[in-house]
């Protein structure tokens, strides 16, 4: 009986201690800067509430939101930083039950950051890109369907008019430069590098292309939201709290250092534009402008860009950020 007595209480312990391990959750990002995902798991643990306790973060970084869909879909991580293409690929054609859960970033809204697509002085609009060679992060990004978006509307199409190569950011600058490529996006602060560079120009930007647009936000499949609410509600909450700490005056510039010692980006160059208004729009209550996204949706359909258009509001799901929003109002 003692043995038996014995056995039962390691077994217990053992079974206690697992149940009290904080769950992992993997999520993609592709940009340090305007993700608070990897600032959120190193940030300081007096900014949040619930990391380490009900979960933890496994950042994954993904090029962009295809692959991360893909990833999603084989359930090789658990959130997705989609954009409005990838949503409507992932519901229509890849058939997931998948919920936007929170804003990750918005583009081109008024008082926020400008984002735009750079030549070399040789190319004087937008015509003058037939024959040439177009970079985007990755096929099926935010990037790509506005590029595409917006030669469509000047009469080119890939294959046909140009051609569209996969570029990482941090190698687009350079190859620009080189004359490797012709047209280019320069997510802050290569866009900042590019401005003092002679020789280079913005010639469209997102906005021109689309408007304000919901260009990134996080998505996770219907079951997995539905197993794990409470612990999304507890991720969501501390995210919120993350984004506040970001802004605060007295504190904006420990997330810039944060982000400094992450990215391997120079401190001096962040802390001219990360976090304030030159950077993109991120909600305090990560709360989705779903009229926004409808519209984004609308656009890449009616520019042959999507192939079928969905009703954005069925596949948002906003009430765990509303929750996480509630307690934060009532502490």
């Amino acid at each position: 009986m003692r043995l038996f007595a014995a056995v039962f209480a390691i077994a217990f312990a053992t079974i206690s201690a697992a149940a009290a391990e904080p769950m992992k959750l993997r999520i993609q990002w592709t940009t340090t800067a305007v993700s608070v995902i990897t600032v959120q798991t190193g940030a300081p643990a007096s900014v949040k509430r619930h990391y380490g306790k009900s979960y933890v973060i496994e950042p994954i970084y993904m090029a962009g939101s295809s692959p991360a869909l893909t990833a999603l879909a084989s359930n090789e991580i658990d959130i997705a930083s989609l954009v409005p293409q990838t949503l409507v690929l992932g519901v229509s054609q890849a058939q997931l039950d998948i919920r936007a859960i929170a804003q990750v970033l918005s583009t081109d809204v008024p008082g926020w950051a400008r984002n735009e697509y750079w030549v070399r002085d040789d190319i004087q609009k937008i015509e003058d890109l037939k024959g040439k060679i177009v970079a985007v992060n990755s096929r099926g990004s935010a990037v790509d369907a506005v590029a595409r978006l917006m030669l469509r509307r000047h009469g080119m199409v890939e294959a046909r008019d140009y051609q569209l190569v996969e570029v990482p950011f941090p190698a687009m600058l350079p190859a620009l430069e080189s004359k490797k490529i012709d047209l280019a996006y320069f997510v802050r602060p290569f866009d900042l590098m590019a401005a003092k560079r002679p020789g280079l120009k913005p010639l469209f930007s997102m906005g021109d292309a689309v408007g304000p647009a919901e260009t990134s936000f996080l998505a996770a499949k219907q079951e997995f939201i539905a197993k794990h609410r409470a612990v999304l509600v507890d991720f969501l909450e501390d995210n919120m709290l993350v984004r506040r700490w970001t802004k605060d005056p007295a504190t904006r510039m420990e997330a810039v250092k944060l982000v400094s010692e992450i990215s391997k980006q120079p401190l001096e160059g962040l802390a001219e534009w990360a976090f304030t208004t030159k950077d993109n729009y991120n909600d305090p209550h990560a709360m989705l402008n779903v009229p926004r996204l409808q519209k984004n949706i609308n656009d890449l359909h009616a520019a042959g860009v999507l192939p079928v258009t969905i009703e954005a509001a069925k596949y948002v799901d906003m009430s765990m950020a509303q929750e996480a929003a509630a307690r934060l109002g009532t502490h």
